[in-house]
């Protein structure tokens, strides 16, 4: 039944006092582990943003809207992220709790709108788990190919599969289920099951050797650049929307924006970093300075080394090395290179979406189980294994396209508002402490949002469609029970007549 007090609940905000003591007042046995450093949270920066974007996405964005202008689409994708990650820098460092854009936007825009933001940080990390899947599940085949082992493809391809590209259909594939995506996803949920410190260390390993690899590719094919392959820079646009011309390296900068987000999930790790005032800003815009400098520099040695109407395949630096016979013996250490930084994108998000699950389950929002700590690893274990089954389930039965632009809409959805956020919060409470101020708010944070609101503008049709279905779910979970079960409702809401 409709009461007036839901639309005051709504739009009723949990104040930052609140949120630090809610973390306070934990209990013993259920508070996270305080043993990520600057340096850790950095590497968990770079190990969620490097991976299928540098990999996989780079070619298809090149082939079918930027052409060699990729190198713009990936400043504009950039440039967006660094006014959004300053904001994230800001808020980390003020509210160092484990929800990221959903608790940000708790204290600042209201609880409706907080589930709004919490439900798109599911179809951001959960989904990204997902898709990254399917893109190792491909490189990992190529990789056993090259040594004679051959995957059945109805074991190692989705059996879902779009009709057409932004196309609403969706038809079989003749496959049965993507193997190597669901052992991977359920392998890497049981690592982060085990704790947020072993995570971090096993990431670092992984980031380390993947950096390696994209630097080596970048001096390695420095020198087989052939510059005519980047005229024209900015393809003459086709009659097709958004194909070439500028309204493709917009609409490109709107896909690849997927090959961006981790930086974000390090705000999810707030409440186990050691000292979060003072290392979460190092981490978050540390690792998106590192990452842009090697996707500009990745999509502009690409491009010269392959036209870019080549270059629409699932392994486009594979295909690259693969055209030089000097630089063929690289193939190999790409793919793995390519594995390991799949692997680190989908144990960031793994870890950001169960800390997501465990912030909306301590406010009411989801039930309690999702808060439930693990009384000998710390970590929130209901969170991580329902995380990996779903994802691995996803991952196993769509493929990678279907799932890409989801995330980048939810990606961008939530760097919106937390640039909204930041500006509301500099006029309805000054007089808080901030650690982390971002530079001239009021252009920061509205260049913030209305790059990434232009990004959404441009992605497909399609996307927006399933955005609308994804939330009107949302609705339905937070009308029938985050509502009711709000530990905010008793203070805001009025009785039912």
């Amino acid at each position: 039944m409709y009461s007036p007090g839901m639309i005051s609940q709504i739009f009723a905000t949990k104040s930052v006092a609140e949120i630090e003591a809610a973390d306070a007042s934990d209990a013993e046995g259920h508070q996270l582990k305080r043993t990520l450093s600057a340096t850790a949270l950095t590497m968990l920066g770079i190990g969620g943003i490097i991976g299928t974007g540098i990999f996989v996405l780079t070619g298809v964005a090149a082939a079918q809207y930027a052409g060699p202008a990729l190198v713009l689409s990936f400043i504009i994708a950039g440039i967006g992220c660094a006014f959004a990650g300053l904001c994230y820098a800001e808020f980390a460092a003020m509210i160092p709790v484990s929800g990221s854009a959903y608790s940000y936007t708790y204290a600042t825009l209201g609880e409706g709108i907080a589930w709004f933001i919490g439900w798109n940080l599911v179809l951001e990390y959960l989904f990204a788990v997902a898709t990254v899947s399917v893109g190792w599940s491909g490189y990992v085949a190529r990789l056993l190919g090259t040594f004679g082992m051959h995957l059945p493809y109805a074991l190692s391809h989705a059996p879902f599969m779009q009709a057409a590209p932004n196309s609403f259909s969706v038809v079989t594939s003749g496959a049965i289920l993507n193997v190597p995506a669901v052992l991977i996803v359920l392998a890497l949920a049981t690592v982060c099951y085990i704790g947020i410190k072993q995570s971090a260390e096993f990431n670092t390993v992984i980031v380390t050797l993947k950096v390696a690899v994209v630097v080596l590719f970048i001096v390695l094919g420095m020198g087989f650049i052939q510059h005519a392959n980047w005229h024209p820079f900015i393809p003459a646009p086709t009659g097709e929307p958004d194909q070439y011309g500028w309204s493709g390296v917009f609409t490109a900068s709107g896909v690849i924006f997927f090959a961006y987000i981790g930086f974000d999930a390090i705000s999810t790790t707030a409440q186990e970093a050691k000292n979060p005032q003072r290392d979460m800003p190092i981490g978050i815009l540390s690792s998106l300075v590192i990452c842009t400098l090697l996707y500009v520099a990745v999509s502009a040695v690409l491009t010269g080394m392959v036209n870019y109407k080549h270059l629409n395949v699932a392994a486009p630096i594979a295909l690259a090395l693969d055209t030089y016979p000097q630089l063929r013996w690289f193939s190999v250490p790409v793919d793995l290179g390519a594995i390991l930084g799949m692997t680190s994108v989908m144990l960031v998000m793994t870890i950001a979406q169960a800390r997501i699950f465990y912030s909306m389950a301590q406010d009411g929002l989801l039930p309690p189980v999702f808060g439930r700590i693990h009384a000998k690893f710390r970590t929130p274990s209901v969170g991580t294994v329902v995380t990996g089954v779903s994802a691995a389930v996803i991952g196993g039965l769509f493929p990678v396209d279907l799932l890409g632009e989801l995330v980048s809409i939810g990606t961008l959805m939530a760097f919106v508002t937390v640039c909204i956020g930041v500006l509301v919060l500099r006029y309805t409470r000054p007089d808080l402490e901030r650690p982390f101020r971002v530079p001239v708010p009021w252009l920061t944070c509205t260049l913030g949002a209305a790059v990434c609101g232009f990004m959404i503008y441009k992605l497909p049709g399609s996307t927006w469609v399933r955005l609308i279905v994804w939330t009107a779910i949302g609705v339905l979970v937070y009308g029938f029970y985050g509502y009711r079960h709000s530990k905010l409702r008793t203070r805001v809401a009025e009785p039912v007549r």
